[in-house]
This record gives structure tokens, sequence and C-alpha cells, in this order.
């Protein structure tokens, strides 16, 4: 059952170079504001939805945004830090996001389709996401765990992943080149094709 209470939010539809903190508005429906160089600090965001809500420029920091529901949010500069953004579906959010993730819980989520060209995942917990079909092309994953992700269908292009652990990716179902792995993936690849590898 959503929360029905009403939210600091709710007053205007502007909010530009302010600074929310220490607010739960989990499970509020939060519709038709646009956010302009705002950070969000501390704020209990789980299962918010957020439609038709423009960001840019915004920073979420250490807030719980768990099941939150991005359909049609616009993201444009919009940076994630030690946030937990576990099990959000991604795939209806507005076209061509600019995101960038760090030291971020980031599991179970899906990003079935999504446009993340560029984006950057720093030491985020990335374990049983899915990624299929999604344009990954020029994307970075440094110090990620991606142990359980899928990758099918992506467009890996040019996209770096050699600092991934738990990664395992099959390169005849995905757009591969120029892609960065990690060594042991590599190793792991070359022996899963009947290759011996000198070690």
């Amino acid at each position: 059952m959503l929360n029905v209470s009403p939210s600091p939010l709710d007053d205007r539809e502007l909010f530009e170079d302010e600074t929310f903190t220490e607010l739960d508005l989990a499970a509020q429906v939060i519709a038709g504001k646009e956010f302009v160089r705002c950070t969000f600090r501390n704020l209990k965001l789980g299962a918010t939805r957020w439609p038709a809500t423009i960001f840019e420029d915004c920073v979420f920091d250490d807030c719980d945004l768990a099941r939150m529901v991005p359909t049609q949010m616009r993201l444009r500069g919009v940076e994630f830090r030690r946030s937990r953004l576990m099990g959000i579906d991604w795939t209806d959010v507005a076209k061509n996001p600019e995101l960038r993730f760090v030291d971020c819980n980031v599991r179970y989520a899906s990003f079935v389709g999504t446009n993340l060209r560029k984006t950057e995942f720093l030491r985020c917990a990335l374990n049983e996401s899915n990624f299929a079909s999604a344009d990954l092309c020029a994307a970075t994953f440094s110090e990620c765990d991606l142990t359980g992700a899928t990758f099918t269908a992506c467009d890996l292009s040019k996209a770096d992943l050699s600092g991934a652990r738990g990664l395992f990716l099959d390169p005849a179902k995905n757009r591969v080149k120029g892609l960065r792995v990690p060594l042991e993936l590599a190793v792991l690849l070359a022996e899963s094709a009947g290759m011996i590898v000198a070690r």
C-alpha cells in the first residue's frame, strides 16, 4: 500500500540548487517534478515512483532507493553514490539516460534493453543483474562484482570490464569489438573452447 502522507516536495514543480537530507519518502509517488543541480543525501526512497520527473546534474548520496520505479524518469548527468539500488527495473526509464554509479549496491537490477552507453560503474555490487540487449558501448565496470550477471545480445563495443570480477559472457552472443576483459575471463573462454592455456 502506498504512503499517501504529504511530501515536502509537493509545494512546487521546479527545484534548483537545493539539498534534501534525512527525509523518509518511502513508497510515495512524486510525479512531474524537475530537479536541477540538486543533492539528495541520506533519504529513504524505497519503492518510490517518479513518473515524468526530470533530474539534471543531480547527486544521490547514501540514499535507499531499493525497488524504486523509474518509469519515464529522465536522468541527465545523475550520479548515485554509496546508495542502495537493489531490485530496480530500469527498462522503462526515459531514453538516453546519463548515469554514474559509485560504491553502490545494484544487485538484482534489470537493465534489459536500456541505453547505458558510456555509463560508469565504480566499485559496485551488480550480482544477478540482467543486462540483456543493453547498449553498453564504452561503458566502464571498475572493481565491480558481476557474479551471476547476465549479458546477452548486448553491445559491449569498446566497453571496459577489465577491472570486474565474477564476470562471464559469451562473445558469440554479444557485440564485443574492442571490449576489455580481465585475464581470468580470457583464460576461461579459451579453455571452454578446448584450448590449453600455458600457465
